[in-house]
């Protein structure tokens, strides 16, 4: 391309809202098919994962609309908008999307007239541009390996930089499933964990506990806050405090869509986003002392959660079959289980139970409802506090979880 023409392209995209009925414009009367050929592949595509709101073409121009307002933060804000209008090209081939796209964007950065070192740019963008939310949302931040790799991905911090612009952008063009503000913190602490990482300094500590946690935990036996969406448990430290937590939530219709889970010394700190079934949600009392009843010994939340589960009606339609996958090299401290099934009640209780009764304790956790999909993702270490290697004992993990899920 001429140099006049590239620049055309990087002053219509960064004009971000206003670019995009310009730019359907231009796709109705063929002239983006004859400047960017690989975009015949991806007009009018519908998406495979429910939670997108647009076909792939729209989702891609939505991204660079969102992208736009990050080009002053950016040291290649031009790349940034490229980047963000071919993330998802590779999803015109069969395969894995960020590989292929991977492969087209390297051919038409070339076709562009962009420079060698743009095009590595760029092909990185691609490959890479789920690897901060997907890290960010199932992986423990606090494991040094998770910090290494991503490190390791990204290479420099004009990479970090525009990947960070770019999960903004594509998380927010995707949908209200896709982004919120507990994936949008967590992305933020992993990109500055990783820019302290390249710049070869330790980043700054998170504080142990919020002020807020740190109040909760004065409570004692443990403590619940409700704030919208939001719940927070704070108890002390002991195995099964996720699932019990998780399961006297769902005893009271309470829909878990993110959580998280870490410990600070002695003391437990669980984040929960949650919705109700249906109505309001239960009185923070209730809830409160429920889970001091649970942590004592002294409710049955089996019982409840076996009556509610008696009472569902089964799917309409026929669901994919639960996995489970044992993560090999993700962390070095514990065993990452990585469990993926259709969302129901009750079931981050299931999971967590099934982990107890092998003995196994979680660590930390990150679990994420997609539509009516559940990604969840355990740190979790024998009665001794090891990860599992015996390879027996690992089969015997995975098919109890998978035997609790069916």
């Amino acid at each position: 391309w001429p140099d006049e023409a590239r620049d055309a392209l990087v002053g219509l995209l960064g004009a971000g809202r206003a670019a995009v009925p310009v730019w359907e414009e231009l796709d109705q009367a063929g002239v983006l098919v004859r400047l960017i050929p690989d975009w015949e592949r991806v007009r009018h595509r519908p998406q495979r994962n429910p939670i997108h709101t647009y076909t792939v073409d729209r989702h891609l121009i939505e991204t660079v609309a969102g992208a736009a307002a990050f080009t002053r933060e950016v040291a290649r804000p031009d790349l940034l908008l490229i980047g963000a209008l071919l993330h998802d090209i590779g999803k015109g081939w069969p395969g894995d999307h960020s590989t292929t796209g991977e492969v087209v964007v390297r051919d038409i950065a070339a076709r562009m007239g962009l420079p060698a070192a743009d095009v590595e740019v760029l092909a990185t963008m691609v490959r890479h541009h789920l690897l901060l939310p997907e890290t960010a949302t199932r992986r423990d931040l606090d494991d040094p390996v998770t910090i290494s790799r991503v490190a390791e991905a990204v290479g420099s911090h004009e990479v970090l930089e525009l990947l960070a612009a770019l999960a903004v952008a594509d998380g927010l063009a995707t949908g209200p499933a896709a982004w919120n503000s507990w994936k949008a913190n967590l992305v933020s602490d992993l990109v500055r964990r990783v820019r302290s990482a390249l710049a070869g300094t330790p980043p700054a500590p998170a504080p142990a506990l919020s002020a807020e946690q740190a109040s909760l935990a004065r409570h004692g036996g443990g403590a619940i806050r409700v704030n919208g969406g939001a719940v927070t448990v704070v108890a002390p430290d002991r195995p099964g405090l996720l699932w019990r937590a998780a399961g006297v939530l769902a005893a009271h219709r309470m829909v878990v869509r993110s959580a998280s889970a870490a410990s600070a010394g002695s003391t437990a700190v669980i984040e929960f986003a949650v919705v109700p079934e249906y109505g309001s949600p239960p009185d923070p009392a209730t809830l409160e002392a429920d889970l001091r009843l649970v942590l004592a010994g002294r409710l049955d939340i089996e019982q409840r959660l076996a009556r509610r589960t008696r009472s569902l009606r089964p799917p309409r339609v026929p669901v994919a079959p639960p996995r489970v996958t044992l993560v090999d090299d993700a962390s070095n401290t514990a065993t990452v289980v990585e469990v993926r099934a259709h969302d129901r009640p009750g079931l981050l209780w299931k999971i967590g139970r099934a982990f107890g009764d092998c003995g196994l304790d979680v660590k930390a956790a990150r679990v994420e409802t997609l539509g009516a999909e559940a990604v969840d993702v355990f740190y979790v270490v024998d009665r001794a506090g090891r990860p599992i290697t015996d390879e027996a004992q690992r089969g015997q993990v995975r098919e109890h979880v998978l035997s609790a899920l069916r």
